[in-house]
């Protein structure tokens, strides 16, 4: 690996919804931010660089990541779509991602995982679920992406000493908005938080973590997130009255309740229903 530098941190992605929470968040923090999208950001904030280009672009991105502190991957296609669309966007996105890093002499990467790696896995019966007992079963094509995403990561770590974290986001909304969200809501001042703590981290090596708040029904243990330096500030149950009241209570048999990657693992999102689609804007897990 290159000399560490103190330069910004490169954000992909970051015209999209988390990548907007991470550029009003990250300078309070300390951190300067050079912040890249296939898009032009609406608004530029002082002292924020901004790089149009394609994340798939390798030339591109190591240009971009030149003398970055660390990089940020977010940009990708944020739902399921079709297998093309995933695997060029995603996994060969994932891949300049990592490889511009290398090449740049940027010491770490901070990756969007998501709860779909691991979709197919059940909800515990009772206590909370370790990243180490939700190995890679993912519920899409997407989920296939985060998966590899997170393949990815550990071979940059073992062959060219990167330090690589991945974070598996779960539902990063400015509020829950349904029932099942309750247990799995990422707030935007906790995913601040929680890529601020990967960031800051000493020595991380390879890590996977759960990207959720410190919600009272979540299903994740936090217990690896925090040993990062992540503290979650906030509770997706100050939302529950009112979601229950609308929604009523979560049927236990649902898989939508009983899979890590609830409605993804459910036909809704069979390849074939989602064939026709266009895919989705670049963004976010």
């Amino acid at each position: 690996m290159g000399t560490v530098t103190t330069g910004p941190v490169l954000v992909t992605g970051a015209a999209g919804l988390i990548g907007g929470w991470l550029r009003a968040g990250l300078p309070e923090r300390g951190w300067g931010l050079r912040s890249l999208d296939v898009v032009p950001l609406a608004e530029v904030r002082p002292g924020e660089e901004q790089v149009v280009a394609d994340v798939t672009d390798l030339a591109a991105m190591v240009d971009a990541a030149a003398g970055a502190s660390a990089v940020v991957h977010l940009a990708g296609i944020a739902t399921e779509s079709t297998w093309p669309a995933i695997s060029h966007t995603n996994i060969e996105g994932t891949y300049c991602a990592l490889e511009a890093a290398r090449r740049a002499g940027v010491p770490r990467v901070v990756l969007a995982s998501s709860n779909h790696a691991t979709g197919y896995t059940p909800r515990p019966a009772e206590g909370l679920l370790a990243e180490a007992d939700a190995p890679h079963r993912p519920d899409t094509y997407y989920g296939v992406s985060k998966a590899t995403m997170e393949a990815l990561g550990s071979l940059y770590v073992d062959r060219y000493g990167l330090d690589v974290v991945c974070l598996r986001i779960g539902s990063a909304f400015p509020e829950p908005t349904t029932v099942r969200q309750l247990s799995t809501w990422l707030s935007p001042t906790d995913t601040v938080g929680l890529v601020d703590a990967a960031l800051t981290a000493p020595s991380p090596g390879f890590a996977v973590v759960w990207g959720v708040s410190d919600n009272t029904r979540r299903w994740w243990d936090l217990t690896a997130a925090r040993a990062l330096g992540y503290e979650p500030v906030d509770d997706a149950e100050s939302f529950a009255a009112a979601l229950l009241e609308v929604h009523g209570q979560p049927d236990p048999t649902d898989p939508v309740h009983t899979r890590v990657g609830g409605e993804y693992a459910t036909e809704v999102f069979d390849a074939e229903r989602i064939e026709a689609r266009q895919p989705a804007a670049r963004d976010e897990p």
